[in-house]
Order: structure tokens, then C-alpha cells, then sequence
């Protein structure tokens, strides 16, 4: 009786150890392997085009696992059947498929991964389905009917569970390199949960980054019971939230645009060998971005072509001096001002003009006499816009810039994007001390001594298009949902009237005729449309001094010219040609390529009368 009671009586003490003195610890290591909770990741939304066409979209793929504890000494067969499929040497799978021994900082051994082990990552369906078949086709060489019952539930349960797979997603760019720093590239982040490896797409750079909320939608999670093969128990499951799918973002770059300044941009690459080329078409009434293209450029499907040379979308991120575009700004403002006429005369001193101590010159050599101010857009002459500027005056100036849009960000949903605040600065500061230089108010005419992003340069002479208004660059259409619904539309935003309607047609009567054979870029002149635009040659700065054979080229212009349906900036920086490079003759040819092909995918209709063909070739079949 004494033995009995004494055996109740520590029955009775282990019952209240385990229900009383010890309940939660117990009860919190029997949910932490009981209960799981699963990461239900939302679908990464896409980014299309402007007419719907996917530039990036999220593909279902698989993360193939193993579990080694079920795999036994059967790593070298498994190896051997899957490796192939998985894209891995036998040798490099073989490592894989063991746990991973190592010691804590007690000195003691401790097995990791004994249930867990990535394989391989974005795997297609197709190509998990292979192996799923070849782990069912596996052969040990014995008759497994003569077997045990355990050992051949082992082989069973490696056949179907050792090797497994999970839900993952690949980020793709179905055009490779189109449009890359503008749509930017993503990654995968890594964080655990259950003991388990999640993955999430984020945005690193361009649309994927500046739009990454949208993007990414709001993950699930699922709270469920599993049993001792961490199979869920159904019944037992308590929390389930559905995932929201990320948005779609619609652009306003159209693809085929976009391909065709590309092409253009790649064709002069190879002619001139530049550093970096840029091209920007604008919709100068909206300030929608048809396309945005800089190169060297890279492949956001694989992030190995990424380089600090060609990440960064230098339309937005990087300065240049403007050359002589930065003259429209200056005539315009004086136009504006009533200080000049187009037919007043400037003397442009025989192309040499002594100011203050230093020596102006005209470019290419010219030596101008009197010119009107036309003319002084029209052969570009330095010393003529240094006198309109001298006649305008340095706050009136720098008013005129600052109402262009230069010195201030554009606010185009893109990161990195540059004010250049620092180098568009007021003549004088708060405290009324000097910001320029003695010889800015004859400089900063010529567009030297003053620095913008080829965006604000191409911006300031949409406004001119667009009947004097400045517009902000709109490069995202809309949000819609996976189904195609409607979430947010944006629209067309206009900053202010910078100048009125009758200088905007004043100064583009001036800008038409650039493109004659009297003007300084002939060979931007289109056969179907007239076209109006300002041509830019810049010294560029190379360790603070001006380099003599490094120059910045550009050519902005739009068509048809007094309804403008797209302005089209071209900038080449350090073409192979270098003294001899010019803007009119460089990127003039450049903005006709994109300009005609654009006219003929958009159906403008001509602006001048077609040029009539012979009959006798017509009939003949002669083109």
C-alpha cells in the first residue's frame, strides 16, 4: 500500500508540474510545433505602356526545397536525377542536400537546416513538374514488396516529400533593355518566418522604386495547425487574409516610340562614339513623356549589366551647360518684355566683342555684322544673345529662368532626379551679396556659366510650343487593378504661362527658321512638316576648366510647327568629332530620323503640300 501510494503520489506531483507549474512554457512549444503560419505574397503588379503593353510583369515560379532528413544516404541518386533539371552539377547539389553542422558559441554542435534546404530559385512550372516526375521514377536497385514496412515508407516519403516547392514570383521585362532607366530593375528581399526563407520583389531604381508601394500590394498570412508531417489540419485552420495584388501602372511612354528613339540613339552611338546620348519626346499641350531613352543602357532581367555607367537615367540625374538652346530663354524673355522685335537690328560686332576684359567670339568662326533678332536665333551668334541679355538684364534674367522650370526639379515621378538649384542661381543673394560673376550677365546668354538637366532644357521649350505654357512632365497615366479597373487617372498639370501666346508664335516664327539652309541646323528639316527648334554646342567642363576637345551637342525642336504635336530633344555628350562637333550637324539628323517615324506611327497629318510626282514615273512603277 506505502509503494502504491507513493507511486500516485508522484503521478500526482508530475501531473501538476506538467498542467500547473510548467503550462506555458508547455503550451507554447507545443504551438510553436503544432501551429504554423504561411506568408501569402500579393502578385507584384505590372507596368505597361501607354496602350496597354507590358514593359514589366510578374511570372508564378517555383522555389524548389529538400528536406534532408528524409532523404537518408540517398543524396548522390537524387543528385543524379535532378540536377540536370535544376541547372546544378551533381557535385553542386550533392553539398546541398545535407545539413549544415556547425558549432553555437558554446562550443556545442548544432544541425541546421535538418528540415529545410533551397535548391534552386525561379524554376518554371514545367520544369518542377520534371522533377516531381523523376523523384517518382526513382530506382533504388532492390524489390521494395520484399521491404519492411518502415523502409518502404521511407522510400515513399522520399519519393513524394524530400524534394518540394514553394510559391515564388520572377520579376520579367518582356523588352529587355527598352526603356530601362526609366522603368529601373528589382530584387528579391529575403527575411524568415517558420523557420522558413520568405521572398518579396522590391523596386530598386526608376518606376519599380519611385512606385514601389503601388507596386506591391499587401501580403496575406494563414495561421493553421499541421500535423506531424507539418501537413495543415484543415479544420483546425484559424486565421486566414487573403493577399491584395499590387497595382499595374500605366505610363505614358509609348513602347513603339520608345523603340524608335532607341534605334535612332543606337545608329548615332555607332557614327559618333559619344559618352552618353539622351532622347525625350514630349507631348509639349499634356508634358506627357512618349519616351525617355539614354545610352549605354542596360537589361533589368539581369542585373549583371548594371554598372554605375549606365544605371543612371542622365536625362534627370546629371548637368550639362545648354549651349546655345539656353538662348530661347533669353529671347524669349525679352520678346516678352517688349525690349526688342524680331526685325530690331543687334550689332554683333564682326564676330569679336570685347566686354569687361574678356573677348566674346562667334562660333564656327562667323563674323556677324548687324543681325536682327530672328537672326540671332537663326545663325545662333553668341554676341548677339549676350546683348538681348544685356538688354534684358541680370533679375529679369534669372526671373525668366526660374519661370522655364531651370534651377527647380520637374517633378517627374522618377528618383534621382536633380534641381541644379546650385547652378541656376539669382544674381544676387538675401543678404545682397553678388551670386554671379562680372561677366555672367554676358555668359549666361551664350548658355555658359549656367547648368540644367536635359528634362528642364527639353520642358522650358515645350512651354514655347505650348503657346508659352509650362507644363509638368507627366509620366504615369493611371493606376488599375489586375482586373483592368480604374483605381486613379492623373491628368495634364500646368505649372504657368510663362510668356504670352504672342511671343510663344513670335519665337516660334524665329525657331522655324533654324532649320532652313540659312539656319544652323538644315538637317533637322523634316519634307512633310515644318519644323522649329534651337541647336546647342557647349564646351564641357573637365576638372574645372573648359576642355577644348570636349564638347556637349543637343537639338531641340518640335513639329508641326505652329501645332505642335511632340517636341524631340537629342543630346550627345563628347562626340569622337570633338572641336569640329556641332549641334545642327550631329544631333539635327538625329531628331529627323525620330521626327518622321514618329509622325508616321502617330498619323500627323502634313503641314505643307506633298511634293507632286511625275506621271510618267507613277505610271512607269518607278518609286
Amino acid at each position: 500500500m506505502l509503494l502504491v501510494c507513493a507511486a500516485f503520489a508522484g503521478l500526482g506531483y508530475r501531473l501538476v508540474d506538467l498542467q500547473v507549474l510548467r503550462h506555458n512554457e508547455l503550451s507554447a512549444r507545443q504551438q510553436q510545433s503544432t501551429e504554423r503560419e504561411f506568408w501569402q505574397a500579393p502578385r507584384r503588379g505590372d507596368i505597361l505602356d501607354a496602350r496597354g503593353n507590358p514593359l514589366a510583369t510578374t511570372i508564378p515560379v517555383k522555389t524548389v526545397c529538400a528536406d534532408p532528413s528524409l532523404l537518408g544516404k540517398q543524396q548522390a541518386l537524387v543528385a543524379h536525377a535532378i540536377a540536370p533539371l535544376l541547372g546544378l552539377t551533381e557535385a553542386e547539389l550533392y553539398q546541398k542536400l545535407f545539413p549544415r553542422i556547425t558549432k553555437n558559441d558554446k562550443g556545442e554542435t548544432v544541425t541546421n537546416n535538418l528540415h529545410y534546404v533551397r535548391l534552386q530559385k525561379n524554376v518554371p512550372e514545367a520544369t518542377w513538374q520534371q522533377v516531381q516526375q523523376a523523384m517518382n521514377g526513382l530506382s533504388f536497385g532492390v524489390d521494395e514488396q520484399k521491404l519492411s514496412k518502415p523502409d518502404r515508407q521511407f522510400l515513399k516519403n522520399l519519393r513524394q516529400s524530400a524534394v518540394f516547392a514553394e510559391a515564388d514570383q520572377l520579376r520579367v521585362y518582356p523588352n529587355g533593355a527598352l526603356a530601362s532607366q526609366v522603368l529601373g530593375f528589382s530584387s528579391s528581399q529575403e527575411f524568415k518566418l517558420d523557420s522558413r526563407v520568405v521572398t518579396q520583389i522590391v523596386g530598386r531604381d526608376g518606376i519599380e522604386l519611385s512606385l514601389n508601394p503601388a507596386l506591391s500590394g499587401v501580403a496575406g498570412w494563414r495561421v493553421t495547425a499541421t500535423d506531424g508531417k507539418r501537413q495543415e489540419i484543415m479544420p483546425l485552420r484559424d486565421q486566414d487574409v487573403h493577399p491584395h495584388d499590387g497595382l499595374n501602372v500605366v505610363l505614358t511612354i509609348d513602347s513603339v516610340i520608345q523603340h524608335v528613339v532607341e534605334q535612332a540613339l543606337a545608329e548615332a552611338v555607332r557614327e559618333h562614339s559619344p559618352e552618353n546620348i539622351t532622347g525625350i519626346v514630349i507631348r509639349p499641350r499634356t508634358g506627357e513623356i512618349l519616351a525617355m531613352a539614354s545610352l549605354p543602357n542596360f537589361d533589368p532581367n539581369n542585373l549583371q549589366t548594371i554598372t554605375t555607367n549606365n544605371e543612371a537615367n542622365i536625362a534627370i540625374s546629371r548637368v550639362m551647360e545648354p549651349g546655345s538652346t539656353f538662348k530661347t530663354i533669353v529671347i524669349s524673355g525679352a520678346l516678352n518684355e517688349h525690349l526688342v522685335s524680331l526685325n530690331d537690328p543687334v550689332f554683333c560686332e564682326n564676330g569679336v566683342f570685347n566686354y569687361g576684359g574678356i573677348t566674346l567670339h562667334d562660333s564656327e568662326g562667323h563674323h556677324f555684322g548687324n543681325l536682327t533678332v530672328e537672326q540671332v536665333l537663326q545663325k545662333s551668334s553668341n554676341i548677339g544673345a549676350s546683348k538681348i541679355g544685356m538688354k534684358l538684364q541680370a533679375e529679369k534674367l534669372y526671373d525668366y529662368m526660374a519661370d522655364f522650370g531651370l534651377g527647380s526639379a520637374t517633378g517627374v515621378p522618377l528618383p534621382g532626379e536633380l534641381s541644379a538649384r546650385q547652378f541656376v542661381r539669382p544674381p544676387r543673394d538675401e543678404n545682397g551679396k553678388s551670386n554671379w560673376g562680372k561677366y555672367s550677365i554676358a555668359q549666361i546668354p551664350m548658355g555658359q556659366g549656367v547648368a540644367v538637366t536635359r528634362l528642364q532644357m527639353a520642358m522650358a521649350i515645350s512651354a514655347i510650343a505650348n503657346h508659352g505654357v509650362l507644363m509638368r512632365p507627366m509620366l504615369v497615366k493611371s493606376l488599375q487593378d489586375r482586373d483592368g479597373r480604374m483605381i486613379e487617372q492623373y491628368q495634364p498639370q500646368a505649372i504657368r504661362q510663362v510668356i504670352t501666346d504672342d511671343t510663344a508664335r513670335q519665337m516660334v516664327q524665329a525657331l522655324k527658321t533654324v532649320v532652313t539652309a540659312d539656319g544652323t541646323a538644315p538637317k533637322a528639316a523634316l519634307t512633310n512638316y515644318a519644323a522649329a527648334g534651337k541647336t546647342g554646342t557647349a564646351q564641357k567642363v573637365v576638372n574645372g576648366r573648359y576642355a577644348d576637345d570636349r564638347f556637349v551637342v543637343s537639338f531641340i525642336g518640335f513639329f508641326p510647327a505652329d501645332n505642335p504635336e511632340v517636341c524631340i530633344s537629342i543630346v550627345m555628350d563628347s562626340p569622337k568629332e570633338g572641336g569640329r562637333a556641332f549641334g545642327g550637324a550631329l544631333c539635327g539628323p538625329v531628331f529627323r530620323q525620330v521626327a518622321e517615324r514618329c509622325a508616321s506611327y502617330l498619323n500627323v497629318p502634313p503641314d505643307r503640300d506633298l511634293p507632286l510626282r511625275s506621271p510618267t514615273l507613277v505610271a512607269s512603277g518607278t518609286h
